[in-house]
């Protein structure tokens, strides 16, 4: 390595720096020559000089010996910091500096940043040519160049970024909804959206889930499956919600199903009884409040059969012609067939599209004339198109008995009908998943109460209170679940879930291989004045 004056310098001479009185005449001579090839490095400290001056006078002769060259490096290193560090402080000192610096509390983290800041510059300004012989330099890790810290989360001690669980943060845990806010069928994604809101609304006024506000995220499908995978999509990539509550239909969970499964994405209390939601075992992350198509049409061919007279062959079907209308037939086919011992019957369906009140062909199929005469009609419809069918055929079959599943829209359906007359509205019946909203039970009275509250002035709803009884399921598992949550974690805490009483008349209960809550069938029937009257459809 070179020297300061860039001369060649023997290993085995003595370190005259260090020499004694009685090491020589020509000593002093040595000496000014050093101190000559100093001055030619450019600016010292006087400091410097001073000591060079001063090195004759200690003790004696230390005879230096060549060192490995790492700790050599290691050792100039450590002399250089040292050095530059004492010049700092004593260039400071001079300029006054050190004073104004140094003049705050010693727990002033801003003086001595600047003391530190200034240390570095004086470090960093010193050319690459003018370090000693032998000094290695390490690299330094590079700081933002705001300058501000870096937080890094732990776990185990070892630095990772902190986990981070889709819609949920420390404040709020998001969900979504898919349903129709527009088009035929509008009124049942209003009220299940409603129904939602009111039951958060409630939990929120006293603190929250475990200190984090529930919010929903609605948006429309228009009931169409060709739009599902887009609203999907967007409350999945953009709205980044934790899972989907109370979507709404059938042929739209024919899409929106599957791409919640394939991104492990809770899908609870679907407004639908289709069984495609019910698969056995049951799908891992699908959970259903209500009870199915199957359930209700069964329960309302007992009603039909055991409690009315008919036979089978004298019942119908008026169904939509997709997944959803697919399914209340083959509820309806499964509960005859029961009744026959396990034989077929023969069902007449009568078909209508979605979203469209063109019921004419329904209409034409159900005046053919049959050896054995139709007396009653389950319908599988949106209450549009259910209001159309009854308002063409009431005065073509006075005697006809009417029923429906609880998907119709209740309250919907009834307001159509008692635009038509009181005489298209009597008798209805619609199967429901929940209790009376006429009732008095805890639950309704809770219900009306957050309606109330909430939103004053609109009216009490079937499609409303069962999306009210969604959330309050969902609600009660989330405060089971604890504050650690994410999809994994609540999905056990539901399977876990046994006997929760919410107020129904009936306990809501889940198991890891039972994701339905309830299997309950109310029977309702409307009469003069468009309102439901509980019936007994054992």
């Amino acid at each position: 390595m070179s020297s300061p004056d860039n001369s060649e310098r023997s290993d085995r001479a003595p370190n005259l720096d260090y020499a004694p009185k009685w090491a020589g005449d020509n000593r002093q001579g040595r000496a000014r020559s050093a101190e000559a090839g100093l001055s030619k490095e450019g600016e010292r400290s006087s400091s410097i000089r001073n000591l060079a001056q001063r090195r004759p006078s200690l003790d004696p002769e230390v005879v230096h010996f060549r060192q490995p060259p790492r700790r050599g490096r290691f050792v100039s290193s450590a002399s250089f910091v040292i050095a530059a560090a004492l010049g700092a402080v004593i260039g400071l000192v001079v300029t006054g500096q050190f004073p104004s610096i140094l003049g705050e509390t010693p727990q002033s983290s801003t003086k001595m940043t600047e003391l530190t800041s200034r240390l570095g510059q004086l470090k960093n300004s010193q050319p690459a040519n003018s370090l000693p012989a032998g000094v290695v330099t390490a690299p330094t890790a590079q700081q933002p160049a705001s300058g501000a810290p870096v937080h890094v989360a732990t776990v185990g001690g070892a630095s990772q970024p902190a986990p981070t669980i889709r819609g949920v943060t420390d404040t709020e845990i998001r969900f979504g909804v898919s349903a129709p806010f527009t088009g035929p069928a509008k009124e049942l994604g209003q009220n299940i959206k409603l129904g939602i809101e009111a039951a958060f609304n409630v939990a929120n006024a006293n603190g929250g889930v475990h200190g984090r506000q529930l919010r929903l995220v609605a948006v429309d499908d228009g009931y169409e499956p060709a739009r599902t995978a887009t609203t999907m999509k967007q409350l999945y990539e953009r709205d980044q919600v934790f899972g989907v509550i109370g979507n709404v239909g059938t042929p739209t969970a024919v899409v929106a199903l599957p791409y919640a499964l394939d991104r492990k994405m809770l899908f609870f209390g679907a407004f639908t009884g289709a069984g495609l939601l019910r698969n056995d075992p049951p799908d891992r992350y699908v959970f259903n409040y209500r009870a199915s198509y199957a359930e209700e049409t069964a329960a309302v061919v007992n009603y039909l059969v055991k409690v009315r007279q008919l036979l089978p062959e004298q019942i119908a079907v008026f169904a939509q012609q997709d997944a959803y209308g697919d399914a209340g037939f083959a509820g309806v086919q499964k509960a005859i067939r029961s009744l026959r011992g396990g034989n077929e019957t023969l069902i007449l369906r009568l078909n209508y599209q979605r979203n469209t009140l063109d019921v004419d062909d329904a209409v034409a199929q159900l005046q053919l004339k049959r050896r054995i005469p139709i007396k009653a009609v389950i319908m599988v419809p949106t209450y549009r198109a259910a209001a159309k069918f009854i308002e063409k055929t009431r005065d073509l079959f006075p005697e006809m008995i009417y029923t429906s599943v609880s998907f119709v829209g209740s309250t919907a359906l009834a307001d159509e009908l008692m635009l038509l007359g009181p005489k298209y509205a009597t008798g209805v019946i619609v199967t429901q998943v929940v209790p009376a909203v006429e009732g008095h039970s805890s639950l309704v009275l809770n219900y009306k109460s957050a309606l109330a509250k909430y939103f004053p002035g609109v009216a009490s709803d079937y499609v409303s209170l069962e999306g009210y009884v969604d959330a309050s399921v969902l609600i009660a598992a989330l405060q089971r679940n604890g504050p650690q949550l994410d999809t994994e974690k609540l999905v056990g805490t539901l399977e876990s879930l046994r006997d929760l009483d919410i107020g129904l008349g009936t306990p809501v209960s889940f198991s890891g291989s039972e994701h339905q809550g309830v299997h309950k069938v109310w029977g309702t029937q409307l009469d003069a004045n468009g309102h439901y009257q509980p019936i007994d459809l054992q």
